[in-house]
């Protein structure tokens, strides 16, 4: 799979920060009944691998990836949890390689020109502009357009679902990464039904 084809799902790819391994199918249940079928489980928690493992035995319709990963390590794991994708908040050579060699798609996180250029070099052209909000939103997207003609971008951070439509819009922008589809106090409750409507609405943004 090339991590391009996470974009042809939907315009919101969620991103998920789980901390009990119960709430891990219904929470991807509940997402994938809103339409939306690429999930990122961020390894923020200890739970993270044993709910992504849980999500991929038990929802097979959902495509899992696995977010947050910072190091080969990081990469690896993903790997044997059968994650089909991994997501990075920064790049390096080493773990951009090192996700080629194992064969895991991943889709790194860039915020500047030489991070770009870095990722570019190594054969990345699909890249997460994060924290997006932070350094520069559709301002810097807009700049990168012209010496970047041939990179796309899933801008992540800070981005709601007022603001998403303004990212979509951007040429070079394929789709957003949102944390807005999984509220924390939604997940603690297990207020399916609420993260549902949040994903219905998030895949309605689409055209």
């Amino acid at each position: 799979m090339n991590t391009l084809d996470l974009a042809g799902h939907g315009p919101v790819i969620p991103v998920i920060v789980i901390d009990r391994v119960e709430d891990a199918v219904p929470l991807a249940r509940a997402l994938v009944a809103g339409g939306v079928k690429v999930l990122e489980v961020t390894l923020r928690t200890p739970a993270a691998l044993d709910c992504i493992k849980t999500m991929i035995a038990e929802v097979p319709e959902a495509i899992v990836g696995a977010g947050t990963v910072r190091s080969i390590a990081d990469a690896q794991a993903a790997k044997d949890a059968g994650c089909q994708f991994a997501v990075s908040p920064g790049y390096t050579s080493e773990i951009g390689r090192a996700c080629l060699d194992i064969g895991l798609p991943l889709l790194p996180g860039v915020s500047t020109a030489s991070e770009v250029m870095m990722a570019n070099a190594d054969g990345y052209r699909f890249l997460k502009l994060f924290p997006a909000t932070a350094v520069g939103g559709i301002n810097l997207l807009k700049a990168f357009a012209s010496p970047f003609h041939d990179v796309v971008f899933c801008p992540t951070g800070g981005i709601t679902l007022e603001t998403a439509p303004q990212f979509l819009s951007l040429p070079n922008v394929k789709v957003c990464g949102g944390s807005w589809l999984t509220p924390a106090d939604a997940v603690k409750t297990g207020d399916w039904a609420r993260i549902t409507r949040l994903a219905a609405e998030a895949q309605a943004l689409r055209g």
